[in-house]
Order: structure tokens, then sequence, then C-alpha cells
């Protein structure tokens, strides 16, 4: 089965959540009693998000986390990359050298196809469409 970990299933709950206000600043115990993802994990995961220049941290009293962008300009595969990394669905999509098998590999052009294929499509799903289920995806 191929799957996403919590932290980024938790990254868009968190997101969609800052998109709901973008330019209001909310601290991880407003989030977590919101979203219903513990503290530690909302922290955890709106530093990864922050480090990555999706959202930007507000010090201070009152302070705390907002979209660095309006949800329209943020992408689902910008929010995946900030937690994961770099999105690839077999190793040799985005590395060379990395099997052994590389060499006499046949199928490596078609992963590359499909794993490109899956990044462009989360490059054009924004926070604003995942954000507002009313609306269609248009997939």
């Amino acid at each position: 089965m191929l799957r996403l970990s919590k932290q980024s299933d938790y990254a868009t709950v968190l997101m969609s959540r800052l998109a709901e206000a973008p330019d209001t600043v909310c601290n991880v115990n407003e989030l977590a009693s919101a979203t219903r993802v513990s503290a530690p994990m909302v922290s955890k995961t709106l530093k990864l998000l922050a480090r990555n220049g999706l959202i930007e941290s507000v010090r201070g009293a009152g302070g705390g986390y907002r979209l660095a962008q309006q949800p329209e300009a943020i992408s689902i595969a910008a929010i995946i990359d900030a937690v994961e990394g770099p999105i690839a669905l077999t190793e040799c999509s985005d590395q060379f050298g990395c099997c052994s098998l590389e060499g006499h590999c046949r199928i490596r052009p078609q992963w590359q196809i499909i794993n490109a294929t899956i990044i462009n499509s989360l490059q054009q799903l924004s926070l604003a469409q995942l954000q507002s289920p009313s609306r269609k995806l248009g997939l």
C-alpha cells in the first residue's frame, strides 16, 4: 500500500485550518484543539512547515503561526515536500546510482513518468481547493 505519513496528513489538516483565516495568527494549543491533533505533533509539524517557508512564526504576546502565502498559492505538493522531502514513488524516480539494477532496468523511465504525473497533479492542487469541500477538485 502506498500511503503518506500521518504527519503529512496532519500537515494538510493544519494548513487547511490556517487557510480558513489566512491572516490570523493561531498558536499550537488553538490548532491542536481545533484539529484534534496532539499539541506535540502540531508543534513538530508547524516547525517543518515554517522551516520550508509555508507558514511564518509570529513571536510575542498573541504569537503563533499564520500562512506565509495565500491558500491559492500553496500547493499540496509543497506541503508534502515540507514534511516528507522530495516526492518519489521509487528510489530511482529522483536519484541516480541508488539501485544495482539501474543500468539494466527498462522500467525506470516509466516510473519517472508516473512520478512526474503525480507530482504535477499535487502541484496543481492548491490548499484553497483542498480546504473548500464545496468545490470540486477538477481532477
